[in-house]
């Protein structure tokens, strides 16, 4: 099908022919199936996003392979006033790269230099893979401090963009924490686009904002060394125990660890490939552990009263399963699997509040499924909730957030695709000002940022 016969949605209806013109010599897709496939990510995760979102597509895909492509691509749109969405690998779960106003889809795939390296820090472009660039790094020692269970096929650049945290943060936090990144590049949608390089602080300006208020060409990003990571299920006879554990280790910070995982018996079952070391009715923990400490790890798991039922070294480890492809949102990808009815929530739990925990497990029943992963918040281990839930009604899934929230729990909402009330449920006024700055006409990602809407207003 050629570009003319394409359905426009894009409200300013440009002229297109004119428009195509100023990306002569471009990669561009115009056959509507891959258009359509190149305007979603994992939104469907999320029964209230689902019919919210599953008509928005974008009228064009464009692969840039360098900053100078992008420059081109963003004054195109700018002259003819042209929404533009910047894509990763569409490994998000909020339509984070969903087109809410038809457009372009800038696909930064191509876009895959490792610029330098060296010791603690990597400049790379924004399409690199993780997996791809953890391989580079490794040879000198060194691996990128924290990944979503994605890990494979996610994008450097998307992971800042729409990504906040995942296997690494026991260890290093969040994203948004001062240090875990260190550079950017940005080009922007002023008359005419120009690039800005932010450093320090100012990176907060873009991290997280899911491509409404620049578009990354570079990124400086620090490193962690790369220990041989050992994979281990230990089993408890129920998860609060397993979370005891989980915190306990959490805490430990003489034993390097990279993932705590912990799981309800009633999770188990979704994971196929891993049942046969988990007995029937017991919790688990999925850990990566630096091999160097497997012997005071045995000592905390006797402690608890666990037993390890799997231990893979690295170098096992990195044949075959993979234990982080059971943990953060891919548990929720293999649960619904199973059982597309399943939906989930993101809960930062108070801290240290185990008969919290232990509560929300009576009350919901097999309503809610608990399933926590352990981070550090503010230099402290805390368990982060990403149970999953048996969807009914968006009023029922509400009453259930409410419930949580009026006892202490805060709930990073996956239901929303605006940027706000996902996380923040506050306006960030130095991203909105930054957007005022470099995105003056609302072109980039229009649609996903409540501050600039309400500002309109």
């Amino acid at each position: 099908m050629s570009f003319t016969q394409t359905k426009f949605t894009t409200a300013n209806s440009p002229d297109w022919s004119l428009f195509l013109a100023e990306l002569n010599g471009l990669e561009l897709i115009t056959e509507p199936t891959q258009i359509a496939k190149l305007s979603q990510d994992y939104y469907t995760f999320s029964p209230v996003l689902q019919p919210l979102l599953a008509d928005k597509v974008g009228e064009l895909v464009v692969r840039p392979i360098d900053e100078t492509e992008v420059l081109r691509i963003a004054a195109a749109c700018v002259k003819f006033r042209v929404p533009l969405t910047v894509r990763g690998a569409g490994t998000g779960n909020y339509g984070q790269c969903v087109p809410l106003q038809g457009g372009v889809i800038l696909d930064m795939t191509r876009m895959q230099a490792v610029k330098w390296l060296k010791p603690g820090l990597a400049c790379v472009e924004p399409g690199v893979k993780l997996a791809a660039l953890d391989k580079q790094t490794r040879e000198i020692g060194w691996e990128i401090r924290m990944a979503p269970s994605t890990y494979r096929t996610a994008t450097i650049g998307g992971f800042i963009g729409g990504g906040s945290g995942g296997i690494g943060s026991i260890t290093y936090g969040q994203l948004r924490d001062r240090g875990n990144l260190h550079a950017v590049r940005v080009v922007t949608m002023e008359d005419p686009p120009r690039v800005i390089e932010l450093r320090g602080d100012a990176v907060q300006q873009v991290n997280h904002a899911y491509g409404t208020n620049g578009i990354i060409t570079e990124l400086e990003i620090p490193l962690g060394p790369a220990y041989p990571w050992a994979e281990l299920i230990v089993t408890f006879p129920n998860v609060l125990s397993a979370a005891r554990f989980g915190q306990a280790l959490g805490e430990a910070d003489g034993i390097i660890k990279k993932m705590i995982s912990v799981h309800e018996s009633a999770i188990v079952p979704y994971f196929t490939a891993l049942r046969s070391h988990i007995p029937d009715g017991h919790a688990c923990a999925l850990l990566m552990v630096a091999e160097s400490c497997l012997e005071p790890l045995a000592d905390l798991i006797r402690e608890f009263g666990g037993t390890t039922t799997y231990q893979k070294t690295a170098l096992e480890a990195s044949k075959g399963i993979a234990l982080g492809e059971y943990t953060w949102n891919h548990t929720t990808l293999h649960a619904r699997s199973a059982d597309s009815s399943l939906t989930y929530l993101q809960t930062l739990l108070p801290n240290d509040n185990f008969q919290l925990l232990e509560h929300l497990c009576q009350h919901f029943g097999d309503e809610l499924l608990m399933h926590l992963e352990f981070l550090r918040v503010g230099g402290v281990a805390r368990a982060a909730a990403l149970q999953l839930v048996r969807y009914t009604t968006e009023a029922r899934l509400n009453e259930i957030i409410g419930y949580h929230e009026d006892r202490g729990a805060f709930i990073f909402n996956p239901h929303t695709h605006i940027l706000e009330d996902g996380g923040m449920k506050t306006v960030n006024l130095p991203q909105l000002r930054f957007k005022e700055l470099v995105d003056p006409y609302g072109l980039l990602n229009p649609g996903k940022m409540r501050a600039w809407i309400e500002r309109q207003l």
